[in-house]
């Protein structure tokens, strides 16, 4: 497969299959998104490359042609216009850095972002930039989910840990708590042998 020999990291899926797999994309430099490192789920037909990929972004992209929640991505040479002369290598290198240089709000599938570009472009640039910033400015590993739940149960453990030791306190102070109480239990009967004398 050319993307693989190519610049483009890639990882495959969840299932293994070469047909789903991640893409790491670099966006363009000179374009609002310039700086951003974007993960790209691509997964092929059974027909490919005579029916076009379906290409989903997994990191938020704040942009007129993309779908906020899913991804998804709307552009006519991947969804209508398609022809096996293309190849995934296209997709990375020319088809979605041009939708990111020119997006088309006359056909949006974020109708807030599309509007905001028409209404406010300003607003809307430095939406984006805050949104790259936010969401795509730091680089990332191509890892498997398995690393990812790796990392997540080294977190849960240390927190874990952290509990222990802050139950630990709790226990000392509980300790304390009560040398401070038998110390008030014998202040009176001192006190009554003082009288006593």
């Amino acid at each position: 497969m050319k993307l693989m020999m190519s610049d483009f990291e890639v990882q495959l899926g969840d299932s293994d299959s070469p047909s789903d797999f991640y893409v790491k994309f670099h966006a363009p430099k000179d374009s609002l998104y310039e700086g951003g490192i974007y993960r790209v789920h691509v997964t092929l037909p059974a027909t490919y490359p005579y029916k076009s990929p379906s290409i989903g972004f997994q990191t938020k992209l704040f942009h007129p042609n993309v779908d906020e929640a899913s991804g998804s991505v709307c552009l006519d040479v991947i969804n209508q216009t398609w022809s096996p002369m293309y190849d995934l290598v296209n997709i990375f290198s020319v088809f979605l850095p041009q939708l990111l240089l020119y997006p088309n709000p006359a056909d949006p599938l974020n109708p807030a972002a599309a509007s905001m570009m028409f209404k406010e472009p300003e607003a809307y640039k430095q939406r984006v930039r805050e949104h790259v910033k936010k969401h795509a400015s730091v680089d990332f590993k191509m890892t498997s989910d398995d690393d990812d739940e790796d990392e997540e149960e080294a977190e849960e453990e240390e927190a874990d840990e952290d509990d222990a030791v802050d139950l630990g306190d709790k226990v000392m102070s509980s300790e304390d708590e009560a040398a401070d109480m038998s110390d008030l239990d014998e202040a009176p009967e001192q006190e009554e042998q003082a009288v006593q004398a």
